[in-house]
C-alpha cells in the first residue's frame, strides 16, 4: 500500500484557528492520520509575510504541540528564494519514495490562481489537489471552474470537482 501524505501550505502569518479547523476537517473527510503543515518562506503569489520565518515557525510549533494530527515540514521555510510547490513535492518524493501519494490542500481562492503557479502541469502530476471551499468561496466554485476550463483539461477539472471539500 502506497504511503499517503497530506500537505497544507501557507504563509501562516499568523497561523489561526481557521487553518487548524480546515486541516482537521480535511483529515476527517479524507481519512488522513496526519496533516503536514508547510510554512512558505517567500510566497510567489502574495506579498511577503510580515512575521519573520522564525516567528511563523515558532507559532506553528506552539499551536500544534501535543496534537498528534500535525507535522511541520521545514523544506520551504528553510529554502532561499521563492517557495515553489513543485520543488517541495519533488523533495518529498525523493525523501519518501516515488510510490508515495501526495495531496496538496489549497483553498478555492488559491485554485483560482492555479494557472499562474510555477510549472503547474508538473505540480499536478506529482500531487492531487484537494480544494477546500469555505464560505463564501463555496458559492464561487462554478465560476472558478469555468475560468479554469481555459487552462486545464476536462479530466483535471472533474478531479477538482471530485476533490472539493466544504469546511
Amino acid at each position: 500500500m502506497a504511503k499517503r501524505i497530506a500537505l497544507f501550505g501557507g504563509t501562516f502569518d499568523p497561523v489561526h484557528i481557521g487553518h487548524l479547523i480546515t486541516a482537521r476537517s480535511v483529515a476527517e473527510q479524507c481519512g488522513f492520520a496526519r496533516i503536514t503543515l508547510v510554512p512558505v518562506a517567500a510566497p510567489p503569489h502574495k506579498p511577503p509575510a510580515e512575521a519573520s520565518r522564525a516567528d511563523r515557525l515558532a507559532m506553528l510549533e506552539q499551536v500544534t504541540q501535543g496534537d498528534g494530527l500535525f507535522d511541520i515540514c521545514r523544506l520551504e521555510i528553510d529554502r532561499e528564494g521563492p517557495s515553489y510547490t513543485l520543488e517541495t513535492l519533488q523533495a518529498l518524493k525523493d525523501q519518501h519514495g516515488s510510490d508515495t501519494e501526495l495531496f496538496w490542500i489549497i483553498g478555492a481562492d488559491m485554485l483560482e490562481g492555479l494557472p499562474t503557479w510555477h510549472r503547474v502541469e508538473e505540480v499536478l502530476k506529482r500531487a492531487r489537489i484537494l480544494v477546500v471551499a469555505r464560505p463564501p468561496w463555496d458559492r464561487k466554485m462554478k465560476k472558478i471552474l469555468t475560468h479554469l476550463a481555459k487552462h486545464f483539461s476536462a479530466k483535471l477539472l472533474q478531479q477538482f470537482r471530485e476533490n472539493q471539500l466544504i469546511t
